[in-house]
């Protein structure tokens, strides 16, 4: 079993349009405290990134927060986190939080989220960590998002291994079960000698 003692979420700041989204990551972060597994994110009060943390500390579990200190001074930061650490940048934010981490879970976001997860696959993809990733697929948010990483392989951009790699499902104990069981299926990014999966 898979020893993950932090996770790193990454999610919106926006809580969506369906009640689902915010259930779901109030179920995510108490699966989290449950397992006794620290939750890692961006600092965050707003959207869903508050909604998981709250949940967590209200199950008694432990929240790390890594926020910009731009953002601190927009009072988005939440103030009753177990840990927090104010960086400078953006930069600076996502290293943070990928360096306190032992597996990288998205639920539904929007730009930053795509960013945040897309660095982490991109690491894994060259081999720079071995980390689970995954997306809890909530309302078959991402379920494009899947379609577009088969097509990806389909055209001859990314391998078959890495995109096997990568779970998405709608199921937090799925999920979690994924994880525990999770083996690196790292293959070298370069599909051929004079072409690169970019």
């Amino acid at each position: 079993m898979r020893n993950i003692k932090s996770l790193c979420v990454y999610c919106g700041s926006n809580s969506g349009t369906h009640p689902e989204y915010a259930e779901q990551a109030a179920a995510f972060g108490k699966r989290l405290a449950d397992e006794g597994i620290a939750l890692v994110y961006g600092g965050g009060k707003v959207g869903l990134m508050g909604v998981v943390a709250d949940a967590v500390l209200a199950a008694g579990g432990r929240v790390i927060g890594v926020i910009p200190r731009q953002l601190v001074e927009k009072e988005v930061a939440h103030q009753g986190l177990t840990e927090i650490h104010v960086v400078e940048t953006m930069h600076q934010r996502k290293t943070r939080m990928y360096e306190l981490s032992d597996a990288f879970v998205a639920l539904p976001g929007g730009f930053g989220t795509m960013d945040e997860m897309f660095e982490m696959l991109t690491w894994a993809q060259l081999g720079l960590h071995t980390f689970p990733c995954a997306f809890l697929d909530v309302r078959g948010f991402y379920t494009h998002v899947a379609a577009t990483m088969d097509h990806m392989v389909a055209e001859g951009f990314v391998r078959a291994e890495q995109r096997e790699g990568v779970w998405f499902g709608p199921s937090i104990d799925a999920l979690f079960d994924w994880m525990k069981s999770y083996e690196s299926t790292y293959a070298p990014k370069w599909i051929t000698s004079n072409t690169v999966g970019a």
